[in-house]
């Protein structure tokens, strides 16, 4: 089976073609130029860019696979979450190509999308398995019993992992996006400079508003001296808050796999590419007696290889959606339909 995957959930414009387990294209168009000047994303300048690159892109993914739209046997296109607007362009484009070459259509839950972003490396995890879903919209704790098969363990109660990282990145005037600022920096930088808390709470739930509030005031009451000590100790302050995101992440997904007694875990999303993460959940890995699968880095930010993946697994189960598919912006992984 050959199936093209569309991805325009936020801010990139994303297609792939997958034959079987094999990525024969994955083309990704970011926005980051556009949004950088607002520290975030502007929902409608997405959606605008969505509209500009959706056949461009789609273009170079089937010439980078070199095949054409007669070899696909299916389109699969994320429908939630994520932004309306972008939602739309991409559902719009996707019901039109796969009318007009009369192939089968699948609607893709992106968090779906990153959870099964695993599988597109090797060796792929069994089930059951533990997955941390990290991102710039989304922390989620899930066990994966079978495919499509999800309970949700512990989730975040304010603030997404990327977004405090994105919020702090903007108070240390590193820009957007700030992920990979931050982890830039924090690595020469000392991570016991400043304790910044760390919040757990019960049922291994998330909370990281309190650490971006708790790095907003030591910088407020720094008054006159704020400028001249960030450019001593920007790297410092990065290095110290990075630590303490991936205590916590780590801390619940070490609990997690001892409570459950699972020994796969699966670290997935956009900030599943942080260094500090990768490497704390290896060396957890290690030390508490679970296999830790995390994926390429091309598949752990936003891309449309992860929709194709999940879109072919929905297709194989006879989950093809019907012409009334239509956009879900607040779609969550438990209420995933296909």
């Amino acid at each position: 089976m050959t199936i093209l995957g569309l991805e325009t959930s936020c801010d990139d414009t994303a297609a792939a073609v997958l034959t079987g387990d094999d990525v024969r294209s994955n083309v990704i168009s970011s926005q980051h130029d556009i949004h950088a000047e607002f520290g975030g994303v502007v929902p409608e300048l997405a959606s605008r860019d969505h509209q500009r690159l959706i056949v461009p892109i789609v273009k170079q993914a089937l010439a980078d696979a070199e095949c054409t739209a007669d070899d696909l046997d299916a389109v699969a296109v994320t429908y939630g979450p994520g932004l309306p607007g972008s939602l739309m362009v991409g559902l719009t484009f996707a019901k039109a190509f796969a009318r007009g070459r009369d192939l089968p259509l699948v609607g893709v839950n992106h968090l779906e999308g990153h959870l099964y972003s695993v599988d597109l490396s090797t060796p792929a995890p069994p089930r059951p398995f533990l997955c941390l879903i990290v991102s710039g919209g989304h922390t989620q704790l899930v066990r994966v019993d079978a495919d499509f098969r999800h309970e949700i363990l512990g989730q975040t109660r304010d603030d997404a992992a990327g977004e405090a990282f994105d919020k702090v990145a903007q108070l240390l005037d590193l820009g957007y996006p700030g992920g990979p600022a931050i982890d830039r920096l924090a690595r020469n930088g000392d991570a016991t400079f400043h304790d910044f808390p760390r919040t757990r709470l019960a049922d291994n739930d998330f909370s990281f508003s309190g650490l971006k509030t708790s790095v907003l005031y030591y910088l407020r009451d720094l008054g006159e001296e704020k400028d001249a000590f960030l450019r001593d100790h920007r790297a410092d302050l990065c290095a110290s808050f990075q630590h303490a995101v991936v205590d916590v992440l780590v801390g619940a997904v070490r609990d997690a796999a001892r409570d459950t007694g699972v020994k796969d875990v699966a670290v997935v999303g956009g900030v599943s590419a942080n260094s500090a993460l990768r490497s704390a959940v290896r060396a957890a890995g290690e030390a508490n007696g679970f296999d830790v699968y995390m994926p390429e880095m091309a598949y752990c930010m936003d891309n449309a290889a992860m929709i194709a993946r999940a879109g072919a697994m929905r297709l194989q189960a006879g989950h093809a959606a019907g012409p009334l598919l239509d956009i879900e912006p607040r779609l969550g992984l438990a209420t995933a339909t296909g």
